[in-house]
């Protein structure tokens, strides 16, 4: 969990904070984390600055914009009203909350690789593989606040279970929980048996072949997914940011070549993909921006 104080201009005022979200324990332990990591914001910021609004982004889904939020891999929270206790903790303060993959996409198309251009699509790989779309300038919310997650576009009839209960999505595939898993169906055997997808990430740099399998699979994924999107929507540009877009090449060259081979139409073969400009600080820059960015990025009251 991360939290920043953020200015009218989208820089930090302070340092971000960071918590670990906890690996166990109810809806109130993760709450009081999300205390404790604002209140290590605030304190982070110099003493002058003066909280305006509260805007906040998470894993979906939720009901949206009452901001109930069941996140598929954070089991402690179901239906949680994380807005609602956000407003309760801020009295007299607006409170904005949207999916964390939106609140990136927000970020990138304000103050990002989509600064001064009309639209893009924003991806966070993860746990999980969220989407936020911004066209015509504007952030297209969709009639319950999930347009753009493309997470759950199928890029394999016939690939693996799903959480969100489909099968063959992109998450399904690509996500770092399920990169990690398929890695060791293949033979995988990192000397950590708790082992990530960042230590997969570390073991395919050395040359282990499963590894390299592992995210040449995850790349591939992603490629035909955001094949697929960009042909539906006509975006100016692609943004692929989360913890496994860290892994750079690794991850990014085999999704651009999946993207080459299988986005044919002229207006899509150019499009950039890249990882977000504004780097991890992006998710706490576009919840900030539901609020700072007039009405651009919220539409709910």
């Amino acid at each position: 969990m991360a939290a920043a104080v953020v200015r009218g201009d989208g820089s930090l005022a302070g340092p971000r904070a960071v918590r670990p979200t906890p690996p166990q324990g109810g809806a109130e332990t993760l709450w009081a984390t999300v205390g404790a990591v604002l209140d290590d914001a605030v304190r982070a910021a110099p003493d002058d600055v003066a909280i305006a609004g509260v805007g906040a982004g998470c894993g979906g889904p939720m009901t949206w914009p009452a901001g109930a939020v069941s996140p598929l891999n954070i089991p402690g929270w179901r239906r949680f009203p994380l807005r609602a206790r956000l407003q309760d903790r801020h009295p007299g303060l607006p409170v904005r909350l949207h999916n964390d993959a939106i609140c990136l996409a927000v970020a990138e198309h304000w103050r990002g690789r989509g600064r001064g251009r009309g639209s893009l699509l924003g991806l966070v790989v993860s746990t999980g593989v969220g989407g936020g779309l911004v066209l015509g300038g504007r952030l297209i919310d969709g009639a319950t606040g999930n347009a753009g997650h493309v997470g759950h576009v199928v890029v394999d009839p016939g690939g693996p279970d799903c959480a969100c209960g489909g099968r063959g999505c992109l998450e399904a595939i690509a996500a770092g929980p399920r990169l990690a898993r398929w890695a060791r169906e293949q033979g995988w055997r990192p000397s950590d048996p708790e082992a990530d997808a960042r230590a997969l990430a570390d073991d395919a740099r050395a040359g282990d072949a499963i590894a390299v399998a592992a995210y040449t699979r995850a790349g591939w994924a992603l490629g035909v997914a955001i094949a697929s999107a960009v042909s539906l929507l006509d975006v100016d540009a692609v943004v692929v940011g989360g913890g496994l877009s860290q892994a750079g090449p690794l991850l990014f060259e085999p999704l651009r070549a999946a993207y080459a081979d299988h986005a044919g139409l002229d207006f899509a073969r150019e499009v950039p993909i890249d990882p977000p400009l504004l780097g991890q600080e992006a998710g706490v820059v576009g919840a900030a921006a539901l609020l700072l960015a007039g009405d651009a990025y919220w539409s709910a009251g």
